[in-house]
């Protein structure tokens, strides 16, 4: 769905060159974050992916040297590294460093293979998912739009959406989950960060208008959680 922007998308090089977000906490009383939504409280499954130092994109860690994420979110050359487990980008955790991406042939799905084993727990896959059902998306992303390079989140946000349709199209044609906005939707640096359904992953972030409607590729599509099943052993 090509006139949904890829969440990382055309900023995606402007990105990789902005500077790691600041250490200067931000407000929470602000108007704020994915854009809507709220701060996390408690989900250790994260992982925010940085290219050459760089914060780029979100992702989840879903077995002890295995990440998810968007295929768009490493389709450049580069150093990838991760900080897991940890709500703050710039610090806690792990930092861990990709030493092997596995890209889907025809979905915006990627695993990376790092080099140190993460510690658990890692994200659980699949659950039961229909139209009208409310999921949250997780990520570091925009806060704002227009200006997503200034004002990528330094902790990791969660806003609320409902699901329109379980057969939608993720960037590069694969099926993907729909949503639309309740309190919050996916910005520019969401790319790669889960959805989750009633306490499990099912979806991937891959696109948005960055307004009201994201399209997360769905992991609960068989031929997908097969392919991960088959890379990760998960």
């Amino acid at each position: 769905m090509r006139v949904l922007t890829a969440i990382a998308g055309a900023f995606l090089a402007a990105l990789s060159l902005a500077p790691v977000a600041s250490a200067a906490p931000e407000d929470p009383n602000m108007s704020p974050m994915i854009i809507g939504g709220s701060y996390a409280q408690n989900f250790p499954y994260a992982a925010r992916l940085f290219v050459n130092g760089r914060e780029n994109c979100s992702a989840t860690k879903i077995a002890p040297q295995w990440i998810l994420t968007a295929e768009h979110c490493v389709a450049s050359s580069g150093r990838y590294t991760f900080r897991a487990g940890s709500l703050d980008q710039t610090s806690g955790g792990q930092l861990v460093t990709g030493d092997r991406i596995v890209k889907h042939a025809s979905a915006d799905l990627a695993l990376v293979h790092v080099t140190t084993s993460m510690s658990a727990p890692f994200s659980p896959l699949v659950a039961s998912v229909k139209a009208g059902d409310t999921v949250q998306l997780y990520g570091w992303g925009a806060t704002c739009v227009g200006q997503e390079i200034n004002c990528q989140s330094r902790y990791l946000k969660v806003a609320n959406t409902r699901v329109t349709t379980t057969n939608g199209q993720d960037y590069r044609g694969g099926v993907a989950i729909s949503v639309v906005k309740i309190d919050g939707i996916a910005a520019g640096g969401d790319s790669g960060g889960p959805m989750f359904a009633n306490g499990r992953q099912v979806g991937v972030a891959s696109t948005s208008d960055r307004r009201s409607v994201s399209n997360y590729t769905s992991i609960n599509h068989g031929p997908y959680r097969d392919w991960i099943r088959r890379t990760a052993g998960v």
